[in-house]
């Protein structure tokens, strides 16, 4: 069954409504990147529409008016939210304000969901309509969040074909959009073109080093990822090392870090897909970028580090096998993950040297990322999300 089959989504024009205001919030890099494309869609649909709220550059570069930026207020883990805590509720209380004076026609909400969830609730009270795009990860955690999204928000699109059945079965029907990511996952280059644009020599073995896009994960997790390139750059001749910088981040504060370590990695910004499509094996930091690296078909090991105190409550609380959303999708440990302690240079590179010189197991690397594409649905989910929302005005 197609996608538009299970869950029809008519593409019409939507009613031409002058001056409508829409309040988005994107409390992470991912959710900014799919928060832009949604409103480029929702444009294309009504041109007239106003958006403002939060979230980070490309957003902005959309024309969304920010009263906060994104990038102050990610965090990883449970523990590591208190420190931004005044800051956080601070914004929410700016957030609620807004509906009162701006009266917004639709709140989107993209993902985030302690942020968000008290949102969907001060919207709901005040009688303006929710719309949320990429549920939170209820099927991993917390499934009693499902009562609280019945009653506070309007529409639901998910991302992820699983996430219907989870929702149904709590008596909420939402709407399965497919996966944004596989309009956007293109290297604008071959792997060639790209080794050569980034002066990088195409007779070595390239590394990528992908940390995260939040500070937090940077610290914790580069230089781990340093001291397993090293050992690689020491057991395997000819080795070229690139880091594919988030634009959340700020490109000296990642060469500071890479200064401490006695390879050289090339670090490369607002390039991120022609630079991970140049490697024959990524590092990468949990999130969407283990998922926008298997739809690149690069092997990958998968890294995760929080608090201590985080990761105990996290273990107490959390029902999901892997942690990588490629391992998760494909519904098996397709590639290596790491956690914790196990975060450790030399664990990393055994590993990589594992699947570097055993041709047989990255052949059968590539091919399982390969089959994570046809479970993520149909090109077009932007447009079929932008479609519901101008629907709700």
């Amino acid at each position: 069954m197609s996608l538009e089959e299970k869950n029809p989504v008519p593409l019409i024009n939507a009613v031409h409504k002058k001056n409508k205001t829409i309040m988005i919030i994107a409390g992470e890099a991912s959710g900014d990147m799919h928060g832009a494309n949604l409103v480029r869609e929702m444009l294309k649909l009504d041109p007239a529409l106003n958006f403002y709220g939060i979230g980070g550059n490309k957003l902005l570069k959309e024309g969304v008016q920010l009263l906060a930026n994104a990038s102050g207020m990610a965090v990883v883990g449970l523990t590591e939210v208190i420190s931004k805590l005044g800051k956080i509720l601070k914004i929410m209380g700016m957030m609620k304000r807004s509906m009162d004076e701006r009266r917004p026609d639709l709140v989107i909400l993209i993902d985030y969901p302690d942020f968000n969830l008290p949102l969907a609730k001060a919207a709901k009270k005040r009688g303006i309509k929710v719309f949320y795009y990429i549920s939170p990860q209820v099927w991993a955690w917390r499934k009693g969040r499902i009562g609280q999204i019945k009653k506070t928000v309007d529409k639901m699109a998910v991302i992820l074909p699983f996430e219907v059945d989870t929702y149904a079965a709590k008596g909420f029907a939402v709407d399965y959009v497919g996966h944004p990511l596989l309009d956007l996952v293109k290297p604008a280059y071959s792997k060639l073109e790209s080794l050569k644009m980034f002066n990088l020599n195409e007779n070595k073995t390239t590394i990528g080093l992908l940390p995260g896009s939040r500070l937090s994960e940077v610290t914790k997790l580069l230089p781990e990822m340093l001291r397993a390139s090293e050992i690689l750059a020491q057991k395997i001749p000819d080795m070229q090392f690139i880091l594919p910088l988030a634009d959340t981040l700020e490109q000296k504060t990642v060469e500071d870090i890479i200064a401490g370590s006695s390879i050289k990695v090339k670090v490369i910004p607002g390039q991120t897909y022609d630079a991970v499509s140049c490697c024959d094996l990524a590092i990468v930091a949990s999130g969407t970028a283990t998922l926008e690296t298997a739809l690149l078909g690069v092997p990958m090991i998968i890294i995760y580090k929080i608090s201590p105190l985080s990761y105990l409550i996290g273990k107490l609380i959390v029902d999901v096998q892997n942690i990588g959303m490629a391992n998760i999708i494909a519904g098996k440990t397709v590639v290596p993950e790491f956690i914790q302690e196990d975060v450790n240079g030399n664990r990393i590179a055994a590993e990589a040297i594992d699947i570097l010189t055993n041709d047989e197991r990255k052949q059968e690397i590539i091919k399982e990322l390969a089959a994570i594409r046809s479970k993520l649905g149909n090109p077009g989910a932007s447009r079929r999300a932008a479609q519901i929302a101008c629907d709700m005005i």
